[in-house]
């Protein structure tokens, strides 16, 4: 059913007139009535609106505070090393470990290559005074090749009982099956890919702000 169709007409005549501005009159007192009731409530409530709008903006500020933070740690990094993913993809394996372990310093770790015949696991071994130590397993691989859930089995067992390592990480400029990567977030191993290798190598970003490693008690902190 089809509701009828109303239209407004202007006032007709001076009786209609006058009503028409009474009623405007009578709008405009409420509305002037409503805004000075608000005010005078947001005024005798004042304190609480000012610790509710600090409340509001503190997160705010401590955001902002630590983003601009960041940049600026990561402008310094870049300033000191900067390695595209293109230069890593044409790295032989040995270089690409000596990479890895060149980022972690200009990260703040202590680091050195250890990888060769029977590394257990291990190419790279980090010490971070407050992280504590960090082994990284590298897997240099063509553009496209995936790591498997393998290597992460390796690094679990080793990682810990053999390096004594707080955290392992295994690290390639390939990608991961996907099976490797929900297994090494279940069990404490971090992984990074191609894309978290960008952002490591080439924008700056720390190892251990990107995965979020902590100091933790236990062999392995749980990834971010």
């Amino acid at each position: 059913m089809r509701r009828p169709h109303v239209r407004l007409r202007r006032p007709r005549g001076a009786v209609e007139v006058a009503s028409a501005c009474v009623v405007g009159a009578a709008v405009l007192v409420l509305a002037a009535r409503m805004v000075i009731r608000t005010a005078t409530v947001v005024m005798d409530a004042w304190p609480v609106v000012l610790v509710l709008a600090v409340l509001a903006g503190v997160p705010a500020a401590w955001h902002i505070t630590r983003s601009i933070a960041a940049r600026r740690r990561a402008t310094e990094r870049l300033a000191t090393l900067r390695i595209t993913v293109a230069e890593l993809d044409a790295m032989d394996d040995r270089a690409f470990e000596e990479a890895l372990g060149s980022l972690l310093i200009r990260d703040g770790w202590q680091a050195r290559r250890v990888g060769g015949r029977g590394d257990q696991a291990a190419d790279v071994m980090g010490e971070h005074a407050h992280l504590g130590r960090l082994v990284v397993q590298a897997k240099h691989t063509t553009v496209g090749g995936k790591v498997d859930s393998r290597v992460m089995y390796e690094v679990k067992g080793t990682a810990g009982p053999v390096h004594r390592a707080r955290h392992a990480v295994v690290v390639t400029n390939g990608t991961f099956t996907r099976d490797a990567m929900r297994w090494g977030e279940r069990h404490g191993v971090h992984w990074v890919d191609r894309e978290r290798l960008r952002r490591w190598a080439a924008t700056g970003v720390a190892l251990h702000e990107l995965l979020g490693l902590t100091a933790r008690r236990g062999r392995f902190s749980r990834a971010a």
